[in-house]
């Protein structure tokens, strides 16, 4: 098969296991950096150029698009859709991910385990935002935030109620969410592939550090999920229709609560906590599904 894998930056860790697998599985496989493409729309003929030739013969691809360039790296993989290429991750399904309000509401249609999140249209009642997220401590998230950047974790009320101010001052939107105190600093990703758990690992923060994330010096180890929480995530790829899917989750007193469903999930982590060939097991749901 001829795959391309749509990234950026060919020289990250999981654009080159993805290219490796590819490889040892006799696939021809090319990197191509979506944001440089050309896309030509006419009647019954979407054609896509890059640098300078056309991109056809293509089997499938896996998207690997940045928070940042999501609007037209979604252009691209729709036009591949419309040329009949099977794509690991759909536009639709990749736009809704990226949208975190959204996907909040979609995860709670789908009876998931959330924590409890107020969004406001610029309100001037702060007071009641904060009591409606359950009390300080809570955590004031920016909706266009990744890898925990623009995530703060407020202590007291009145220190709450500033943040809040001063982020609809500068008409930044953001979410409120309640603080899950017994998860300690910790989350649980569970990275799935054509609707199957591949491996599974908890990230804990650094020494105080709320936020789990790998990126800001978190540590991860490999854990086995609850019946539970195997069904939670499994349930909250589904509802996001993601067939490769990062789910992280909170571990709480009420059972997981789901923060996210990440649709381009990093390999990097999830490999190293677990020593599962993850990228192989992506391969393998394009072959099961071209």
């Amino acid at each position: 098969m001829n795959i391309k894998i749509l990234s950026a930056n060919a020289n990250l860790y999981s654009t080159q296991r993805l290219v490796e697998a590819a490889k040892a599985r006799n696939h021809d496989v090319e990197i191509i950096n979506h944001a440089k493409c050309d896309i030509v729309i006419e009647k019954k003929n979407p054609v896509i150029y890059y640098k300078g030739h056309k991109l056809d013969h293509t089997d499938a691809i896996i998207p690997r698009i940045g928070a940042s360039v999501t609007f037209y790296g979604t252009a691209v993989v729709r036009q591949f859709e419309m040329m009949r290429v099977f794509t690991t991750t759909e536009s639709q399904a990749l736009v809704r991910s990226r949208d975190k309000l959204r996907s909040l509401q979609i995860l709670s249609r789908a009876g998931l385990g959330l924590p409890k999140t107020v969004f406001t249209n610029y309100s001037k009642n702060v007071k009641e935002i904060v009591d409606q997220a359950g009390g300080a401590p809570v955590i004031i998230k920016l909706l266009e935030g990744t890898q925990g950047i623009g995530v703060i974790l407020v202590e007291t009320r009145k220190a709450a109620e500033s943040v809040i101010e001063a982020f609809n001052n500068l008409q930044a939107r953001v979410i409120v969410q309640e603080f899950i105190k017994e998860a300690g600093g910790a989350d649980i990703r569970a990275f799935i592939v054509d609707g199957q758990i591949v491996g599974a690992m908890k990230r804990q923060g650094k020494d105080g550090e709320f936020r789990s994330n790998l990126h800001r010096g978190g540590t991860a180890s490999v854990i086995k999920l609850t019946d539970e929480e195997e069904t939670a995530a499994l349930k909250a790829a589904k509802a996001m229709g993601l067939g490769i899917a990062g789910v992280d989750m909170l571990q709480s007193a009420r059972g997981p609560l789901i923060l996210e469903v990440n649709s381009s999930p990093g390999l990097e982590g999830i490999e190293q906590a677990t020593g599962k060939d993850i990228a192989n097991s992506i391969i393998k749901y394009i072959e099961r599904n071209v």
